[in-house]
């Protein structure tokens, strides 16, 4: 059982760090673009509200599946018992 805990963490800091290093790769890639600082800030404003927006979406879906599973737990238990 704690092996299995042990493989989702490793997975779990292993996507951390590909989604890290995609954030600070692509804000690099914005910041260093030739384009004037207006339009820069724009963009960066956009893609910004979007990445929000999604971690909202992603955020919003974690949180129905992690009460569906408490949900689904708490009548095994019960049926069970």
């Amino acid at each position: 059982m704690s092996d299995n805990s042990s493989e989702k963490n490793v997975l779990l800091y292993f996507l951390a760090g590909v989604g890290l290093g995609a954030l600070i790769g692509a804000a690099a890639g914005l910041l260093l673009a030739p384009k004037a600082g207006a339009e820069t800030r724009e963009d960066l404003g956009r893609k910004f509200e979007d990445l929000k927006g999604k971690v909202t979406t992603w955020l919003r879906s974690r949180k129905e599946e992690a009460k569906a599973a408490v949900s689904g737990h708490g009548n095994a238990d019960e049926a069970g018992a």
